[in-house]
Formats: structure tokens, sequence, C-alpha cells
């Protein structure tokens, strides 16, 4: 095998959930990947099932998603909620409060992934209330 490449086989990889510390709902890491110096990428495959969500969080780097599947929503502290789905590409500026996950109705999967600074690549804060998630969205 080339040393330029590294291919991880999805197979070898077990799904696992995201741990309620920082999820609300059932929540589903797949394909999760960190890696070493000097590269900073990190990232996962996240499913989120209807009414599932992140806690509000930070990445000191930023944040992109790319959503693959179903409806979901982000929200950046004191924005409105904005509803996301397959094929959109969310950029999330550093150290800006966000949270992501599913709609109310409808599961979404997306393509998470931040890069480490000083091997940090995000810092976890308070959840996200039922009050909050169910705030007005924008529409699609």
């Amino acid at each position: 095998m080339d040393k330029d490449i590294d291919i991880t086989i999805n197979k070898s990889l077990p799904s696992r959930p995201g741990p309620a510390e920082y999820f609300t709902g059932t929540v589903r890491l797949d394909s999760e990947f960190k890696r070493t110096a000097p590269a900073r990428v990190a990232g996962a495959i996240v499913t989120f099932e209807p009414g599932a969500r992140t806690a509000w969080h930070t990445h000191p780097l930023g944040q992109t998603l790319i959503v693959t599947f179903g409806l979901g929503r982000v929200q950046c502290a004191g924005g409105p909620i904005e509803e996301i789905g397959p094929g959109d590409v969310v950029w999330i500026e550093p150290n800006v409060k966000h949270w992501h996950g599913a709609s109310p109705t409808k599961a979404m999967t997306h393509v998470a992934i931040q890069e480490q600074l000083d091997g940090v690549t995000v810092k976890w804060l308070e959840h996200v209330t039922d009050e909050q998630y169910k705030a007005e969205s924008t529409e699609r």
C-alpha cells in the first residue's frame, strides 16, 4: 500500500452513540477521523433522529457541515434557526456559538469537518433547551 494514502475501511469503524453530555436525543457518529500534525482536520458523519441536536458549542477554527440526508436545523447564538437540507454546505465562523441537529419531524445526516488548534477541535457548552430548539425556523 502506498504510504502517501491512508484508506480507513468503513466496516472497520463501529458506529457509536453521540454522548449525552454533548447531544440531546438519538445521535449516531460514524466514520470518525482525526489526523495528526501537521494536518489539523477532524470530522465524522453524524446522524440525528427527529428532534435530536448538539449542545451549544464553538470551534476554534470554524466548522463545515455538508448535509447528505433529511432536514436539519442550525442556529448561531442570537440569530434565527435556519433549515438545512441535502446538498447544503454550512460554514460556521471560528469561535461562533452555535448548535445543529435534525428537524422536529425528520432525521438529518451531515458530514462535520473542523480543524484542530493546539489539539482542540470543539468547546462544548450548555445544552440547547426544548424552548430554544422549538422556536420558529426559516422555511426552506
